[in-house]
């Protein structure tokens, strides 16, 4: 089952601005004339798709990013990519069939629905005009064209600025070949980065000529000169220039069918890797496992070993940030380091080399897969927020782990346990697609083990395609997940099945069922002592199958407790649910602020987490309140805001007549009160809200007024 046919996917960007661009942290130097050319190229809009190309450390990251920024601030530039300058970095990205997700990602667009991901990018960017910046794209360069060429013919409004060693060769592309800085700009660089390493650095007469020197034995190369300016705090100038000679003789042999540039820059790095100690060295290499940013834990594990124990990894660590090998960031999931990708090449042949790839690359799974395992038991409990934070910070680490497990067949069954285990990313943080990528994969895969991870991969790829509306595949990963687990005597494998058959029950409107499976499996799990996010998220969904039934005060009761189970414990996902549950029943009696009070909470924890399910639901829920209370108009745009969402998800209200029974009471009273076109516009309104002005508007106003109590009869007379 997909997606309704031209629904939005849903944006949780908060207006134009540029997305994502980094700042700078260092001064731009030099290329006035080419800068003023590319931005004024992009100005005018003419070109949809301008490739910079150029040699690995020429600069071409750093002047399209300079070049992006100086559009959007000028008033040209904002009036014509209204919709703001995105950022994608593919550098990470090792796999084409993870493109989309990766451009996805970029936009921050949230789509959870079985849709392909190429569709949902065309139909969000179809009546949109931005700017997208792709970076590092060279490895990916036949998928890429492929899906530029796709989203430039979809989208009149998109233009791409591209940054790579070649031109994608998609028609209409125009290249910009970027040259090496000429010496005057190259000193002026040395000298600024030297002053930022070395206080009053200021050169003169025989050092002052050793710089020009080094410059010009570096061919301007930046990140050779940035390199060499690492250098300073330990060598002066005229040394560094007398280390240059040996280093550059040794270091281009064997390469005289590349480009001469190339061979420049592999010298530069090469150098800079002859200077290190050893163990920098050693570091340096075993680092280049990383496909992402790690923290310091992460690298002590996977790089300590043999002539490096993990408690002077450290030390080392901050020798090759002081020589611009490595840096550090500051990120919503705390500090990380991140390794620019030729420094990370380099390292991973000098790992080759010294034939220690295999382990390093085991360590950094075994790695990953813990931080999952640990991540999925801390989902349970206060540190839902920081958990969401580190998992999408380990991402491109966590994709680089399952690919190495799904392509050596002896660790298939850890693919397929890592992947089950990212559960609660996949579902609580807006990423079934992705999710099922890996799942489909995961089980794609033949394992010569039975240990229970393919069973947990098939429930959690049940719930994923449950909650994309996907029910032939939710049943059948579903059923066979309960079959195997019966067989094998694997009885939490067991209740996952029946507890998400009992959500799959729920969704196609067969509630006798869903209540009695969903109590099943509770069953099961307070027999097993199991108690997580998924049995909470069971509890909230046994009162939803009796809400529907009509029986609003056992459903109020179940979820009035789990309320204060997730207040003990922490848990905001399943609270979320639950608060969903106890507004429907705030509603039904006519407490409408009551019911807008904690429907405000469920959107706000689900838009903390990007859970689009649990947003779209309370949004709608949100939007009969208002239409209730008197505001039919503005019930109409909140439910144009939910049906964007929809599209993201999955069949709207999962084709469920439970699920769709506020949206129809809503629509039919507002049509009564605005008629059918002023209705119909207000929808439209409010499918053009972003994610965040959509939930700003579903929130209740601070100080509003006491609810109005309905006259007559009480609502849930007057509803039935």
């Amino acid at each position: 089952m997909h997606g309704t046919s031209g629904a939005a996917p849903f944006s949780d960007r908060e207006g134009p601005a540029p997305g994502g661009l980094p700042a700078e942290l260092s001064s731009f130097v030099g290329r006035t004339g080419e800068l003023a050319g590319l931005a004024a190229r992009l100005e005018g809009g003419e070109d949809r798709l301008v490739t910079v190309v150029g040699v690995g450390g020429v600069g071409k990251t750093r002047f399209a990013l300079r070049a992006a920024r100086e559009v959007w601030d000028s008033d040209a530039g904002q009036k014509r990519y209204c919709d703001g300058v995105w950022l994608a970095e593919l550098a990470p990205v090792r796999d084409p069939d993870l493109l989309d997700h990766a451009l996805a990602q970029a936009l921050r667009l949230t789509d959870q629905s079985p849709r392909p991901p190429r569709e949902v990018l065309a139909e969000y960017l179809a009546g949109r005009r931005l700017l997208l910046v792709l970076d590092g794209f060279e490895h990916l360069v036949e998928a890429c064209a492929g899906a530029v060429r796709e989203l430039l013919l979809r989208a009149p409004g998109l233009r791409v600025l591209a940054a790579g060693r070649r031109p994608m060769g998609v028609e209409g592309e125009h290249t910009v070949r970027l040259a090496p800085l000429p010496q005057a700009d190259a000193e002026e660089l040395f000298l600024a980065r030297g002053a930022a390493r070395v206080p009053g650095f200021a050169p003169e007469g025989r050092e002052r000529a050793a710089v020009a020197e080094l410059c010009a034995r570096l061919d301007g190369i930046p990140l050779a000169l940035e390199l060499a300016a690492g250098r300073l705090p330990a060598l002066s100038p005229e040394q560094i220039v007398a280390r240059l000679d040996d280093r550059f003789r040794l270091l281009t042999k064997g390469e005289r069918g590349a480009p001469h540039r190339h061979r420049t820059l592999r010298t530069a790095v090469g150098w800079s890797h002859e200077l290190c100690t050893p163990r920098e060295r050693l570091l340096w290499a075993r680092l280049s496992v990383f496909a992402g940013p790690f923290d310091l834990d992460a690298a002590e594990y996977v790089c300590g070993g043999p002539d490096l124990l993990a408690d002077g990894v450290l030390d080392v660590l901050g020798s090759l940030i002081d020589q611009s090998l490595l840096l550090r960031e500051e990120t919503p999931a705390g500090s990380r380091y991140r390794m620019l990708a030729t420094v990370r090449a380099y390292g991973a042949e000098w790992l080759d080399e010294v034939g220690d790839t295999e382990r390093v690359r085991a360590l950094h799974r075994d790695w990953y897969v813990g931080l999952a395992t640990w991540y999925e038991l801390d989902w349970y409990g206060p540190c839902q927020a920081e958990v969401a934070a580190g998992t999408e910070s380990a991402m491109p680490n966590l994709r680089a782990a399952l690919d190495l497990c799904l392509g050596s067949p002896g660790e298939a069954h850890i693919g397929q346990y890592l992947a089950g285990t990212l559960w609660f990313y996949w579902a609580g943080c807006g990423r079934l697609a992705e999710g099922r990528y890996w799942l489909d994969r995961a089980l794609g895969r033949e394992s010569l083990r039975c240990d229970g991870a393919r069973l947990k991969a098939l429930w959690v790829q049940g719930y994923v395609s449950v909650l994309q509306g996907d029910t032939a595949t939710a049943s059948r990963a579903l059923h066979e997940c309960r079959e195997e687990a019966l067989r094998t005597d694997d009885r939490l494998a067991y209740a996952y099945a029946v507890h998400r058959l009992g959500c799959l029950a729920l969704l196609t409107d067969d509630m006798p069922r869903a209540e009695h499976l969903l109590r099943a499996a509770l069953s099961v799990y307070r027999e097993l002592g199991e108690l997580n996010s998924n049995v909470l998220m069971a509890r909230a969904e046994l009162a939803m199958s009796q809400a529907f039934q009509g029986e609003l005060g056992r459903a109020a009761v179940e979820c009035a407790q789990l309320r204060e189970t997730c207040e003990d414990s922490g848990e905001r996902w399943a609270r979320s649910y639950a608060l969903y549950v106890l507004a429907y029943a705030e509603w039904r009696d006519g407490r409408y602020r009551r019911a807008r009070e904690l429907l405000g909470e469920s959107v706000t924890i689900s838009h903390t987490f990007h859970d689009l399910v649990g947003l779209v639901l309370a949004l709608e829920l949100v939007a009969l309140v208002v239409a209730s209370d008197g505001d039919p108009e503005e019930g109409a745009v909140l439910h144009g805001a939910a049906l964007r969402v929809w599209g993201s998800v999955g069949p709207p209200l999962f084709g469920s007549r439970s699920f769709g029974a506020p949206q129809a009471l809503c629509e039919q009273r507002a049509v009564a009160k605005l008629g059918r076109a002023r209705y119909t516009a207000c929808v439209e309104r409010g499918r053009a809200l972003t994610a965040d002005e959509a939930v700003d508007r579903a929130l209740p106003p601070p100080g509003a007024p006491a609810a109005r109590e309905p006259l007559g009869e009480p609502a849930v007379a007057r509803e039935r």
